[in-house]
């Protein structure tokens, strides 16, 4: 059904993902006395909000704070909940105007202005800051019964997988957690990992965890390795000694995600021909090759989604205002 817009809104900005750089962008906007609204297709911190339920941050609290609001956890590193708790502070103690269930539907040009329409309503705005992130596509396996209800790219909680086969995809930090976790909950884990070790950049107090629970056999892994068939009980795996059948009951593919590039090309943005996909955008100002939209956070990075965290890109919002106030005319 095609969708009626009976009246437009119109704002300086528009901040498209109220992730916490989204809300960062939102709080340097109403300091710099910019009109501004913050649309998410999710909850507030959507991608934090996906993570797994006992996932521990590896940074300290007060690396993630945004706009002067103190972030305080009972442990040396902040939780999930502790997070969630933290934004949802920061939200309400700025009172952001936060649309969220939102998605945004197409962006125009409109004159000097943009108009965004979404799954609510319809947008126009001077500036348009992208904050997306990259949770939103995960990288898939390309496997014939990769469909299959048993297959999951996300990963919440260990309970569901009490008493099961689990075969765990990955060597980062997201398949190190949930083998770790999956196994410590009573599953039989079986990790299929690309490499020839586990990622270095994991977490210090994960990485020795998970060698050990390998050496010693608690957690079967297989590297140089990579499944090439899901079937209802079992799974194929091609490893350096030949190919190899293990009955299986659920496949957590914790193999990273992606940004949602298309729809920065359809906004215009140029998208890098090299294997990072790194958005063109100015550095010095956080604007790409489309004037008056900017870039911040994670989605700066395009494909090397490990060189943008909140700690360091919570300067991308003020680094944007400034250069928008200078565009403002009605801004002195």
């Amino acid at each position: 059904m095609e969708l009626t817009f009976l009246h437009m809104e119109h704002f300086d900005v528009l901040i498209v993902g109220a992730g916490p750089i989204g809300l960062a962008c939102g709080i340097e906007a109403k300091k710099a006395g910019l009109s501004y609204v913050i649309i998410d297709k999710g909850c507030l911190v959507n991608s934090l909000y996906n993570y797994p339920y006992n996932m521990t941050f590896f940074s300290t609290s007060d690396r993630l704070e945004v706009g002067g609001v103190p972030f305080i956890s009972h442990g040396g590193k902040p939780n999930r909940s502790e997070a969630l708790e933290y934004y949802r502070r920061v939200a309400f103690s700025w009172e952001l105007d936060t649309r969220l269930y939102e998605k945004v539907e197409s962006v125009d040009k409109d004159g000097d202005n943009y108009v965004t329409r979404t799954s609510k309503g319809s947008y126009q705005t001077k500036s348009i800051i992208i904050a997306t992130g990259f949770y939103d596509i995960p990288y898939k396996l390309h496997v014939s019964g990769e469909d299959l209800p048993k297959v999951r790219h996300y990963y919440n909680e260990p309970h569901p997988y009490y008493g099961m086969k689990v075969a765990v995809v990955g060597a980062a930090n997201s398949a190190v957690d949930v083998a770790l976790e999956t196994f410590r909950k009573g599953a039989e884990v079986t990790m299929v990992i690309r490499e020839d070790e586990i990622k270095s950049t994991v977490k210090y107090w994960a990485k020795p965890d998970i060698e050990n629970r390998i050496k010693e056999g608690s957690i079967k892994a297989y590297f140089h390795s990579s499944i090439t068939e899901i079937r209802e009980t079992q799974i194929d795996i091609s490893t350096p000694d030949g190919p190899l059948t293990l009955d299986n009951d659920f496949v957590l593919a914790m193999t990273g995600y992606q940004p949602n590039f298309e729809f920065l090309i359809n906004m215009g943005i140029e998208i890098g021909t090299d294997d990072l996909k790194t958005p063109n955008y100015n550095p010095e100002t956080q604007e790409t090759n489309v004037p008056n939209i900017y870039l911040a956070g994670v989605i700066c990075g395009g494909l090397k989604t490990n060189k943008w965290f909140i700690e360091n890109s919570r300067v991308h919002a003020e680094v944007i205002i400034k250069d928008m106030k200078k565009k403002v005319s009605s801004i002195p």
